[in-house]
């Protein structure tokens, strides 16, 4: 650390190897972890790399950090942000492109074993059955649309293209991009899902996309598709997609994000009984699980930090217009996001 004071404040759990790679990449910036430098010394601090907002930044007073002008999430959503503490002066980035690898993996192996039927298939061979064989929804030759055209949007339409999809994506603007056959806007969702066999939701929760997958959107899928959702659960309403997985018995639906996430006690409450549905498959908020994740998606943070300390333009900013006032995240706090979101041993990314 400089005489001065640290110009980065790390708000995560003080790990060796988290100690040592920001040393590491940033050898020149003075940094400490918040946990371990008293409040009264934050006042040299220019820039934070933050993990759980909800719970790293709950009792941070911002005031004491008046050179603050810019904050790194190693998550990616950034969705339940105190946005409303921070001045506004702060810019906040969240980790794009962090864990997209390792969630388009995931949300691509949800919809071959939904679509495959395999916790039935593996059923019946527990059972010592051959037939009738589970019903198959096959990939190839089939429209799968992709809403949220980012990182894991991508990394989720170069698999399914490599598995002979056609590709539909959803942006905010519509501007094409590689990989697709139609690119919609955010404000044409309906058109974009109409008679989509596949659709994988990748948004972000923000003000316009809560809650934005009802009774119309399912209504407009193929009635014997399968709906993936790797993003946030509060895109989606809750109440909707139950009452349609039981009023279309053919249709299916791969979750990795719940409304009752509870990772405080690591529990999930559903008041709805999706497990019960015999058309809905799930993975409990994992999808960025798994050996040297971390690693990555802390490799892609610093990135953005480097660029900040370097004088260059952090990438992937975030518009707070879009989170404020907070998008109601009671009952889906995401990948702290999941999430990001816990991703990996963490609390979506």
């Amino acid at each position: 650390m400089r005489p001065g004071g640290p110009r980065l404040l790390v708000a995560a759990r003080a790990r060796d190897d988290l100690r040592s790679t920001v040393g590491a990449r940033l050898p020149k910036v003075g940094w400490a972890f918040r946990s371990e430098l008293a409040s009264a010394e934050w006042g040299s601090v220019e820039a934070m790399l933050v993990g759980s907002a909800r719970r790293e930044l709950a009792e941070v007073d911002f005031a004491t950090m008046p050179r603050l002008r810019f904050v790194q999430q190693l998550y990616t959503g950034v969705d339940g942000f105190p946005f409303e503490r921070l001045p506004a002066s702060v810019r906040v980035a969240g980790n794009v492109g962090g864990y997209a690898p390792f969630v388009a993996e995931h949300a691509v192996a949800l919809a071959m074993a939904a679509a495959r039927d395999l916790p039935r298939s593996f059923s019946m061979v527990r059972e010592g059955k051959l037939r009738p064989a589970p019903v198959h929804r096959l990939i190839h030759g089939r429209v799968a649309a992709v809403l949220g055209y980012g990182e894991i949007g991508r990394g989720i339409a170069q698999r399914m293209t490599g598995l002979g999809a056609e590709i539909v994506g959803v942006n905010r603007s519509g501007r094409m991009a590689p990989g697709v056959a139609r690119m919609y806007p955010a404000d044409r969702l309906r058109e974009a899902l109409a008679g989509a066999e596949f659709v994988f939701e990748a948004r972000p929760l923000t003000r316009t996309t809560a809650r934005s997958i009802a009774r119309a959107e399912l209504e407009a899928m193929s009635p014997t598709g399968v709906f993936v959702n790797v993003g946030r659960a509060g895109t989606v309403d809750e109440a909707e997609l139950f009452a349609h997985l039981q009023s279309h018995p053919e249709f299916r639906a791969a979750l990795d994000v719940w409304w009752g996430e509870r990772f405080d006690d690591a529990r999930l409450e559903e008041p709805f009984p999706f497990a019960a549905l015999p058309n809905l498959l799930g993975s409990p908020h994992c999808a960025a699980a798994g050996p040297g994740v971390e690693s990555y998606a802390l490799d892609r943070a610093l990135d953005n930090l480097v660029r900040f300390f370097s004088g260059e333009e952090p990438r992937f900013v975030v518009d707070r217009t879009e989170y404020e006032p907070s998008v109601p995240a009671a009952r889906d706090p995401g990948r702290p996001d999941g999430t990001t979101s816990t991703p990996g041993p963490a609390p979506n990314p």
